[in-house]
């Protein structure tokens, strides 16, 4: 409605405008008209040896075509010498018309107005010979026919603005209908997915900016959809991960209570009720610390040398590695800086680390190489275990997945570790991926934004 009265206010003032500005040029021309006739007029009576009726006749008879209402010719005191009207003719009659006073002064004089469908103008010029004012002319044109013309043309303003304004209204109205029809199909979406309803999907056609926040809400909700689907996943995998060790626990403290049996046997229900408690213990452990990255907790990073960092982990993991008789081999170059939390990068190295050693066959190989690459820092970590099947290359970073879960089991894993490792790397501005390596096993593939530090000291 803002938008409505705004328009009409702007044609009311430009119809305004537009007819002062029609005035302003039909006056113009007017008073030129009007001055000019004055000047021919007094050309030919200072041209007079006497300013007489009789002459001031004779030379104002000697012009062609003055097309005046009312010709005046007055003395130095204002006796009309001439005048052409007929009726009320004023010869010999005093006249103090203001415009014959100023001009009388010996000042020029122009009027003009516009009323009742005419312009009425008035002009009045001072007759001076040798310093002396010796009388003045005074000109009246009365002009219906321009008069008729403003009339029209202020009458054709009010029609187009009328007009104007009409269509304007029509399409402000054609336009806020629809506005708040699209806009009430946008709320009613906004409250269906506030109460968990992601499916109703908006369709709004166009490219304006209602069509944008449409396109904006949908990617939002597809998006909160999946997240909520993914909050679902997590939850009903990490009951189901919590449930098994808590029910072993519960089956084998159940078993000792209610069952006589030897020192030995009990020792070993023991033992498997302490390896169940470690294993929920880990599975705590990585739950934490998804959690911890979920909730975006911004640690303070500096810039750490990866060499140094896998060197770390590779004495960390080489007894395991011994265990089970597997090799370690690495290829580590200089000038590998990256910005990075040091946590976050020794869990992210030990996890593939150990992932390799423990899911690699018996007296297998693990290959770690660091690299420049361009602007980037490139860590892998190879293996010549038994790889990862390509259906299941897409999925190993997601939570509680597992390739092989009767492995998995074996090992420990609860399929937390890969998707930790994932959410860290994105969390260092990093990618990671996976692949197989040719003759067999897994390659996995850490990219880091390289910190050149000699150039940030320059």
């Amino acid at each position: 409605m803002a938008y409505i009265l705004i328009t009409a206010v702007v044609l009311f003032f430009l119809n305004i405008y537009t007819s002062s500005t029609l005035r302003s040029m039909i006056f113009g021309a007017q008073k030129q008209s009007l001055e000019d006739r004055a000047q021919l007029m007094m050309t030919a009576l200072l041209q007079l040896d006497e300013l007489s009726a009789s002459k001031a006749e004779s030379a104002i008879n000697s012009l062609d075509d003055l097309s005046t209402t009312r010709t005046v010719v007055t003395d130095a005191g204002g006796m009309a010498l001439y005048d052409s009207l007929v009726t009320g003719n004023a010869e010999g009659k005093l006249l103090l018309f203001p415009e014959i006073v100023t001009a009388l002064e010996g000042k020029d004089i122009f009027y003009s107005r516009y009323a009742d469908g005419a312009i009425e103008s008035r002009a009045a010029v001072p007759l001076v010979k040798n310093g002396e004012t010796l009388g003045a002319v005074y000109l009246m044109q009365y002009d219906t026919d321009q008069g008729a013309l403003i009339a029209m043309l202020q009458t054709n303003v009010l029609r187009l603005s009328a007009a104007l304004e009409v269509g304007v209204i029509l399409i402000s109205l054609a336009f806020s209908t629809a506005f708040s029809h699209r806009l009430r199909r946008i709320l009613h979406s906004v409250r269906a997915m506030r109460d968990g309803d992601y499916s109703n999907k908006l369709k709004l056609r166009g490219s304006d900016e209602l069509t944008q926040l449409g396109r904006e809400f949908n990617d939002l909700a597809e998006r909160l959809e999946a997240s909520e689907q993914r909050r679902r996943q997590f939850v009903s995998d990490a009951s189901h991960e919590l449930k098994t060790p808590l029910a072993s626990i519960k089956l084998l403290s159940d078993s000792i209570l209610q069952n006589e049996m030897d020192m030995a046997t009990q020792h070993e229900f023991i033992g498997d009720i302490g390896r169940e408690a470690d294993r929920l213990g880990r599975l705590t452990q990585k739950l934490l610390t998804l959690t911890k990255l979920d909730s975006a907790v911004e640690d303070e990073r500096e810039m750490l040398d990866a060499a140094a960092t896998v060197r770390k982990v590779m004495r960390m993991l080489k007894p395991l590695a011994d265990l089970r008789g597997i090799r370690l081999e690495s290829e580590l170059a200089d000038g590998c800086s990256i910005i990075t939390v040091e946590d976050d990068l020794y869990q992210i190295i030990f996890n593939l680390i150990e992932n390799a050693i423990k899911y690699n066959c018996e007296n297998g190989w693990v290959g770690i190489t660091l690299r420049r690459d361009g602007d980037e820092v490139v860590l892998t970590v190879a293996d010549n275990g038994v790889g990862i099947p390509e259906e299941s290359i897409s999925h190993i970073f997601e939570r509680f997945y597992r390739v092989d879960k009767a492995r998995s089991r074996a090992a420990g894993g609860a399929g937390l570790g890969l998707s930790i490792v994932h959410d860290m790397v994105v969390r260092n501005y990093g990618t990671i991926d996976a692949a197989a390596r040719e003759g067999g096993g897994t390659v996995f593939t850490v990219r880091f934004p390289l910190f050149a530090a000699e150039e940030d000291n320059a």
